[in-house]
């Protein structure tokens, strides 16, 4: 099957699942229960790319493998996190709310509808990838997949760090500067980020790779301009005050990076 009616099959598909499961959120009034199903929906997409193209099966199963660790892993801890404060929401969709309170209803469907686009168009680099019939992997696909180890592991160890330091009762309303996030306030997000541009550098080795280049992108916006940093940090200051205030003085909001001194 040629690359679009692979994909436009693959968004039909999601759209569809992304309308139940508003229906399922509606029904639990938890809609963070969105980014649970966005980071599965990658592993299971990468999945059907990795059965339905014609590239190499080895390359094939190797794209299918790191999308399906990397979203098992991710979804995993966001269901972890959801079910733990369920039935509280998560700060942003309760932001939503407010910011779209007049209908919210229909602006939330076409939000969940807007995830299943988003899979599809971030997962380009999957499926270009897994068209590619070259009957070896190319040095660049070498790097992208060491890369791709490198990312998962870092953000493995810096959700680890955080969960660790939340457990612990006597930090309570204290602001985590331990391990990775010493280095960086969002060591999580980065380490994300750096999971895309694996897989960019990855499908650059096919024909059309660097269409890949939308997944990077479009993630380093939404993380340092949208729903990541500056949503995440208002809440911190909202709950922290001073110490995270502090906190922004002296540590990198995104790249890890030594700590500056504290301003006099």
């Amino acid at each position: 099957m040629n690359a679009l009616p692979l994909g436009l099959f693959a968004l039909a598909v999601l759209c569809v699942g992304f309308a139940a499961l508003f229906l399922v959120a509606r029904r639990l009034e938890n809609y963070g229960v969105v980014d649970i199903a966005w980071s599965y929906a990658f592993g299971a997409l990468a999945a059907f790319y990795a059965l339905a193209a014609t590239g190499w099966p080895w390359r094939r199963a190797l794209v299918a493998a790191m999308a399906v660790l990397w979203s098992g892993r991710l979804g995993t801890h966001l269901l972890v996190r959801v079910s733990h404060h369920h039935p509280t929401e998560d700060a942003r969709y309760a932001q939503l709310r407010r910011d779209w309170s007049a209908n919210f209803a229909s602006k939330m469907f076409g939000f969940f509808q807007l995830q299943a686009v988003s899979v599809v168009l971030l997962g380009a680099a999957f499926l270009l990838a897994c068209r590619n019939p070259a009957p070896a992997l190319h040095p660049l696909e070498w790097t992208g997949a060491i890369l791709w180890l490198l990312a998962l592991s870092g953000e493995a160890i810096a959700d680890a760090q955080l969960a660790a330091f939340k457990r612990d009762a006597a930090h309570r309303g204290q602001v985590c500067a331990v391990g990775l996030w010493r280095y960086s306030r969002h060591p999580n997000y980065f380490f994300e980020w750096l999971i895309w541009v694996a897989y960019f550098v990855f499908a650059l080795a096919s024909p059309l790779g660097w269409i890949a280049v939308i997944g990077p992108a479009a993630i380093l916006y939404l993380l340092l301009r949208v729903t990541g940093i500056p949503m995440t940090e208002e809440q911190s200051v909202r709950s922290k005050g001073d110490a995270y205030r502090r906190y922004q003085q002296t540590t990198s909001a995104f790249v890890p990076w030594f700590p500056r001194p504290p301003a006099p």
